[in-house]
C-alpha cells in the first residue's frame, strides 16, 4: 500500500499563501477569472487543501484590481456578504467610491442606503458623483437627507452640493444653501466661496458673486479666474478686463484660463488693442498657447475685425480643430469676405474635419451677407437630408434662411418657408422676416410678422421700433404714433443707441448728441470740417433715416450728431494716421452713418472698421466691404 506523506499544516499555510500572491498577481490580467477562483479556493472541503481566509487585505487589493468592471465589483460585493466583512464600513467604501466613479450609480444608491451610519466622506462621495453624472436634482435631494439626519456637512460637502444647486432651474435652491454654509461657519473657505460666485453668477446675479469675491479673505488664482469668466458669460466685458489687470497689480500670476477669459472680453469690447496687450502678458508669464488658447485669441481677433491677423494666427497653428476651423468660417462671413468664408469651408472638408452646426451657421451667413440665395439652399439641403445630427438645422439655421431669403427680396418664399418649418419659428425667425420687410418697404407682411411678434416677445423694444420704422418710412405717422403709444403701456422701452472706440487702451463711449465728453468741444469742432469736407465729394445728408415728422433741417441736425459720427470724429483727433479706425456699434448702423463713412475714408485716406450689431463694415478708399448689400 503506497504512503502517503503528510504534509504539516504549517507549510500547507505556506503553500496556500504562494497560490494567494500568485491569484493577487493575474488579477490585473483575468479580473472575473480570478474571483471565480477565489470563490472556488473559499469553498474547498478538500481538508488537504484548506480554504483561503478572505480577510480585508484579499478584499482590498481584489476592489482595486477590478476598479473598471462594474459586473465584477457586484460579484466581489456578494462575496463580501457572504463572509460577514460587510459590516467592515472601509470596504463598503471603497467599493462604493468604484462604483460612482463608474457611473453606476442606482447600485451605488442601493449600496449605501443599507450603511449603517455612513460617514460624512461617504454622504461627499455620493453627491460627488451625482453631480458628476449630471444628476443635480438627486444630489440636492441627497443633501436634504442629510441636513434632516443631522450630518454635520464639511467644506467639501458643499463645494459639490453648490455645483449642484447652479443647475438647478431656480436659485431658491442655492439660496438655502448659501444660509447653511454661514451657519456652519464655511463662508469663507475660498472653494466654497468661489463655487458660490459662479452659481450667483450663472444665475444673473451678478451683484452678490461681486459682493461675494470682494469679501473674500484670501482670493487665490482660481478665484480670480472663476469672477473673470463669469463677468464674461454675464455680459459684462469691461469688469472682467478690469479684474484681470488688478489680479495682475496684486501679483497673481494668470494661467490659460485667465487669458482664455481675458480674450473673450476684448472679443465683446472689440477692443483690438487690449487683446494684444494681454497677448503680451501672456508670453510674458510663458503661458502655453495651447489649441483652448490659440482658439480663444483666434475668435478675439475675428470679433474685433482684425481678419488679417486672425488668418496669418490660423494659418501658423500647429494644431486645429473643428472650434479653429469654424471661427474663420465665421470671421470671413461677419467681416464681409464670403467667399473666403466658404473656401475655409470647402478646405476644411479636405482636410477631413467634419464641420457642426456652427461652423454651417457661419456658411449661411456668409451667403446671406453676399445674396448668394441657391448657394445657401443647398447647404441648407445638405444639413436636412444628411441624417448627421451634428448638423441638423436648429432654429438658428432656420432664422438664417429667413434672412437670406428676405435680404434678397424674396419676402413671400422666406414667409412660405416659415410657414414649413417643422419646429415652432421664434422670436428670432420673425425678427429676421420683419428686418426683410424693413429694408424692402413691405409695410402688409411686416405688420403681420410685427403682430406675430409681438404675441411671442411683446417686451422687445427693437421689433417695436422696427415696425415703428416701416411705417414712417411709408409716412404713416398715424401708425407710427399708435406703435409708440402701445410701447408707453406695456412699459417697453428703446435701447439707446450709443458706440464705444479704444483709444490708447481706454475705453469711450458716445450717444448720440453727446455732449458730455472732455474733449466734446473739439469733437464738433472736428465733426463740421468732416461734414464740410465730404459734402464737397458728394456726401447728401440721408434724411429718410431720421424716423421722426420734423422738417428736413431738424433731421439733418440730428443725423449729424449721431454716435457713429462722434466716434469717427474723436478718433481722428486721437489716432494716429497709421492706425484703423475701429468702431463697435450696439445696433445696427444706419445709411445715412454708412454713406458719411464711406466718403470720410475716402478724403481721410484712413481705414474705418465699424462693427454694428449684425457684422463689421470695413471702409477703404470711399468703399465698403459689404458692397452696399445689407
Amino acid at each position: 500500500m503506497r504512503r502517503v506523506m503528510q504534509i504539516p499544516w504549517s507549510s500547507r499555510r505556506s503553500h496556500c499563501m504562494m497560490g494567494m500572491t500568485k491569484l493577487w498577481f493575474s488579477l490585473s490580467l483575468q479580473p472575473l477569472a480570478s474571483i471565480l477562483q477565489f470563490s472556488s479556493l473559499t469553498q474547498t472541503q478538500n481538508p488537504s487543501n484548506p480554504p483561503i481566509a478572505l480577510t480585508k487585505q484579499v478584499f482590498t487589493t481584489l476592489l482595486q484590481s477590478c476598479s473598471s468592471y462594474p459586473n465584477h465589483l457586484k460579484q466581489i460585493h456578494a462575496l463580501i456578504l457572504t463572509t460577514g466583512l460587510s459590516i467592515k464600513n472601509s470596504l463598503i467604501t471603497q467599493l462604493l467610491t468604484n462604483l460612482t466613479l463608474l457611473g453606476d450609480m442606482s447600485y451605488a444608491r442601493q449600496l449605501f442606503d443599507q450603511m449603517h451610519k455612513p460617514r460624512v466622506f461617504l454622504w461627499n462621495t455620493l453627491i460627488k458623483a451625482y453631480v458628476k453624472n449630471g444628476i443635480f436634482t438627486e444630489a440636492a435631494f441627497v443633501y436634504r437627507q442629510m441636513h434632516l439626519l443631522g450630518v454635520r456637512p464639511d467644506q467639501f460637502t458643499y463645494t459639490f452640493v453648490v455645483k449642484a444647486c447652479a443647475e438647478l432651474p431656480e436659485l431658491w435652491a442655492g439660496s438655502a444653501v448659501l444660509a447653511h454654509v454661514v451657519k456652519y461657519g464655511l463662508e469663507f473657505v475660498a472653494m466654497v466661496r468661489t463655487e458660490l460666485i459662479l452659481m450667483f453668477a450663472k444665475f444673473g446675479e451678478l451683484g452678490m458673486a461681486d459682493f461675494l469675491f470682494e469679501t473674500m479673505v484670501e482670493r487665490d488664482l482660481i478665484a480670480w479666474n472663476a469672477f473673470i469668466a463669469a463677468c464674461v458669460q454675464n455680459g459684462n466685458a469691461g469688469k472682467a478686463l478690469a479684474l484681470f489687470r488688478q489680479m495682475n497689480v496684486a501679483g497673481i500670476k494668470p494661467d490659460a484660463a485667465s487669458v482664455v477669459s481675458a480674450f473673450s472680453a476684448c472679443g465683446q469690447l472689440g477692443c483690438l488693442e487690449n487683446g494684444q496687450e494681454i497677448y503680451g502678458i501672456m508670453r510674458k508669464y510663458g503661458i502655453v498657447c495651447n489649441i483652448i488658447v490659440a482658439n480663444a485669441r483666434l475668435d478675439m481677433y475675428v470679433k474685433c475685425g482684425g481678419i488679417d491677423m486672425a488668418e496669418a494666427l490660423f494659418e501658423d497653428m500647429p494644431q486645429r480643430n473643428v472650434i479653429s476651423w469654424s471661427t474663420m468660417v465665421i470671421g470671413y462671413s461677419i467681416n464681409g469676405e464670403s467667399e473666403k468664408a466658404l473656401n475655409m469651408f470647402s478646405r476644411m472638408q479636405k482636410h477631413g474635419v467634419q464641420p457642426n452646426h456652427v461652423t454651417y451657421l457661419g456658411v449661411l451667413c456668409a451667403c446671406s451677407h453676399a445674396g448668394l440665395v441657391n448657394e445657401g439652399k443647398a447647404y441648407f439641403s445638405h444639413m436636412v437630408q444628411s441624417g448627421n445630427k451634428n448638423i441638423r438645422p436648429k432654429i438658428e439655421h432656420y432664422a438664417c434662411m429667413v434672412d437670406l431669403l428676405g435680404r434678397s427680396g424674396h419676402l413671400e418664399e422666406a414667409y412660405n418657408f416659415i410657414r414649413s418649418m417643422p419646429i415652432e419659428p421664434d422670436s428670432g425667425v420673425w425678427g429676421a422676416l420683419l428686418g426683410a420687410c424693413t429694408i424692402h418697404q413691405n409695410v402688409e407682411l411686416g405688420q403681420h410678422a410685427a403682430d406675430l411678434l409681438f404675441e411671442v416677445a411683446p417686451d422687445i423694444g427693437s421689433y417695436h421700433v422696427l415696425m415703428s420704422n416701416i411705417y414712417a418710412a411709408a409716412g404713416r405717422w398715424d401708425f407710427v404714433d399708435k406703435v409708440r403709444l402701445r410701447m408707453r403701456k406695456r412699459g417697453v422701452k428703446k435701447i439707446a443707441a450709443y458706440s464705444s472706440v479704444e483709444c490708447h487702451g481706454k475705453f469711450h463711449i458716445f450717444y448720440g448728441g453727446d455732449r458730455l465728453h472732455p474733449e466734446s468741444s473739439e469733437i464738433y469742432e472736428k465733426l463740421e470740417d468732416l461734414l464740410r469736407e465730404v459734402k464737397s465729394i458728394g456726401y447728401i445728408p440721408n434724411t429718410s433715416s431720421v424716423f421722426h415728422d420734423v422738417d428736413i433741417e431738424e433731421k439733418e441736425a440730428t443725423l449729424n450728431s449721431h454716435s457713429e459720427k462722434l466716434a469717427v470724429a474723436f478718433s481722428l483727433i486721437n489716432l494716429r494716421p497709421e492706425c484703423p479706425i475701429r468702431v463697435v456699434k450696439n445696433l445696427r448702423i444706419c445709411d445715412d452713418c454708412h454713406s458719411f463713412c464711406k466718403f470720410v475714408s475716402k478724403t481721410t485716406k484712413r481705414e474705418i472698421v465699424m462693427r454694428d450689431k449684425i457684422r463689421f463694415h470695413h471702409f477703404r478708399n470711399g468703399d465698403c466691404s459689404c458692397n452696399n448689400f445689407w
